[in-house]
């Protein structure tokens, strides 16, 4: 064996049958994968996230077949119908990811919500207050309350350092992403912030005495953002943490204690006997009533045989 591979003719013939097998082999199998052609859907028209897909903004086009994503659509029957996850434009490859069966709840966002916090808008009263229109959902903002009471004041309050916005609402009503540069898009008149109830309580207060203004904090993926809201859970928990025992203490004060009860039936009871005991006189007094009647009587006998 090794005589052979020291064999140059050898050597030569295998390199041949090997470029032979590459030439004629591989490289006619890689350029069919090249120029194959597939049949796929792509999106004909502007989809909203939400809209239901019809025949209209979908069309058959025809493409290579090499490198393409696995879940790409390639029959229109299986779009039509359904609706999309995600906003599509013209152009794009419709991925199965991207479409839903069901369609979308109107504020969705509003279905998250299990009873621990409160979905609550306050108003922009300014441009600026909004952070000049740019403000989106996900954002981690900090409130700031101005023009607060007669004194006038600014208040960054420690409980709504970092709240998220979860929708963008226009004045009629409906929500609109702040970012978006559409001729007849508008800006935002109040954002909707999650909070807990003491939060809720503090927000309405300081908008009904001042202007709230947002000052963006954070806009990022999920996990930093959640630990932002994670650290104003914290604060929270510290400042509402005495609140509880406080009012447990005050209610204990105001309850009766049973055995000051006792006391003071005890305290009557014995206010009430020396009350009877001096209204009612004693046996040796008794007594000596009576002596004094028996006297009186036979000093009055004496008399009238005397007489």
């Amino acid at each position: 064996m090794k005589n052979l591979l020291k064999n140059r003719i050898v050597v030569g013939l295998v390199c041949i049958i090997a470029a032979l097998a590459i030439c004629f082999g591989l490289t006619p199998m890689f350029n069919d994968a090249l120029t194959s052609t597939v049949e796929i859907v792509r999106v004909n028209a502007e989809i909203r996230e939400g809209d239901q897909i019809t025949a209209k903004m979908v069309t058959s086009v025809e493409v290579g077949g090499y490198n393409l994503p696995s879940n790409v659509v390639y029959r229109t029957e299986d779009v039509v119908g359904r609706y999309a996850n995600a906003d599509l434009y013209k152009g794009d490859y419709i991925l199965a990811s991207k479409l839903s069966d069901t369609p979308q709840l109107k504020n969705e966002y509003l279905t998250g919500l299990d009873g621990t916090n409160r979905a609550m808008s306050i108003t922009i009263k300014s441009f600026a207050a909004g952070l000049s229109g740019k403000l989106e959902r996900g954002d981690i903002v900090s409130l700031i309350a101005s023009d607060v009471g007669d004194l006038r004041e600014t208040l960054i309050p420690a409980e709504l350092q970092y709240v998220e916005i979860i929708a963008t609402t226009l004045s009629d009503g409906t929500d609109s992403d702040m970012q978006e540069e559409e001729d007849d898009a508008g800006l935002a008149s109040t954002i909707t912030v999650l909070v807990t109830p003491e939060q809720a309580r503090l927000l309405a207060e300081l908008e009904q005495e001042g202007s709230i203004h947002a000052a963006l904090v954070y806009r990022g993926n999920r996990e930093n953002a959640g630990k932002f809201l994670e650290e104003q859970a914290r604060v929270l928990e510290e400042l509402y943490a005495e609140e509880p025992e406080e009012t447990e203490g005050g209610e204990g004060a105001e309850e009766e204690n049973p055995a000051d009860g006792e006391r003071a039936e005890g305290e009557s009871s014995g206010e009430g006997s020396a009350e009877d005991g001096e209204n009612k006189p004693t046996g040796a007094e008794s007594e000596k009533a009576g002596q004094s009647e028996e006297t009186g009587s036979d000093k009055a006998d004496d008399s009238g045989s005397q007489e």
